[in-house]
């Protein structure tokens, strides 16, 4: 039998993730939308929909979905008004309902499977597996000090090369957790760089992985690019040509000398684990890695009690929140 997990494309931002999404939409099985914004957020805003074994509840997620102004629904390009009597149809759950807004998305493509890809996902795997049991999650890797000097160059990242650098560490540290925690069918590992050099070998070994089998147009994503990317992402220009080596270490160029220091002086220890050679540029400045430690001091407090508060949460569940869509799903349900 044939897969219908969902995969979920995580990963620090410019890691190269939409170039992987746009490989993994060009499989003729699997369908993975641009970037949404209503999967975690919902799932924080799930006491507010009530519980979902009520029609009237399922109506108002469902209506919120395709709504909001930050949910990005727009991106699925399908029928709101048909989601939202589907979601009503649906199974009564959180999980249902976000997964059939994908699964409608993938449908109009002929495609049997979806996927979902948002960097800041590797925060978030374990509500993710809350809502999908079943997930498979694809981490790509890139060497921390591009992805840093990718970063601060973007117009919609409004932090400082301090935060850039905890960017990094933290999906490589939360990688590390994952890896050890999740089963080896769950969560998969491969570098930006091993793709762009070779992708027919690593989309063939990721195919593997996912349960499917390899098609070679996957190494051609410009081809779906100029569909599935929006025009005003002006920062995906490149997923619009072919796949090129060219951006690998262009941090040389790209970073002023402390920050390289910077970058190797705090991530050192997780680059060299990964396969990427250090410079020798010489230790940073203290004062420097001491803003790095401020920042991640604040970010690790943030997710502390956004962690609490969603612990103490799940006590008081309004409703069931798994989905109940695809085999896996049907057959632990089927269990209970």
């Amino acid at each position: 039998m044939q897969s219908d997990r969902p995969i979920f494309v995580i990963g620090c931002p410019r890691s190269g993730t939409t170039m992987l999404q746009l490989m993994l939409h060009s499989h003729p099985r699997i369908g993975v939308p641009p970037e949404t914004r209503f999967v975690i957020p919902g799932y924080y805003r799930r006491f507010v929909f009530g519980d979902l074994r009520e029609e009237v509840n399922r109506r108002r997620l469902g209506q919120w979905i395709v709504t909001d102004k930050d949910t990005k629904f727009k991106e699925l390009k399908i029928d709101g008004d048909r989601f939202v009597e589907d979601v009503v149809a649906g199974p009564p759950t959180l999980g249902s309902a976000i997964g059939i807004a994908f699964r409608s998305h993938a449908e109009q493509f002929g495609k049997a499977r979806w996927g979902d890809k948002r960097p800041s996902y590797y925060h978030y795997v374990d509500v993710l597996l809350r809502l999908f049991p079943d997930a498979q999650f694809i981490h790509l890797i890139r060497d921390g000090r591009d992805a840093v000097s990718s970063l601060k160059e973007m117009p919609w990242y409004t932090k400082d090369v301090f935060h850039a650098v905890n960017n990094w560490a933290e999906a490589i540290d939360f990688g590390r957790r994952h890896a050890k925690n999740l089963p080896a069918d769950s969560y998969y590992e491969l570098r930006y760089e091993d793709l762009t050099a070779d992708p027919e070998t690593e989309l063939a070994k990721l195919c593997g992985f996912l349960g499917e089998e390899y098609d070679p147009v996957m190494s051609e994503p410009c081809h779906v690019a100029r569909l599935a990317i929006p025009q005003n992402r002006s920062w995906h220009l490149n997923t619009h040509g072919e796949v090129t080596t060219s951006r690998s270490g262009s941090w040389k160029s790209r970073l002023e000398p402390w920050e390289v220091s910077l970058c190797e002086t705090v991530l050192g220890e997780r680059l060299t684990a990964n396969g990427y050679e250090l410079s020798g540029a010489p230790k940073a400045d203290k004062a420097h890695v001491a803003e790095v430690s401020k920042a991640a001091a604040k970010r690790r407090a943030a997710r502390r009690r956004k962690d609490l508060r969603d612990r103490i949460n799940r006590f008081r569940e309004p409703g069931p929140v798994a989905a109940q869509l695809t085999t896996r799903q049907l057959g632990e349900l089927a269990k209970v």
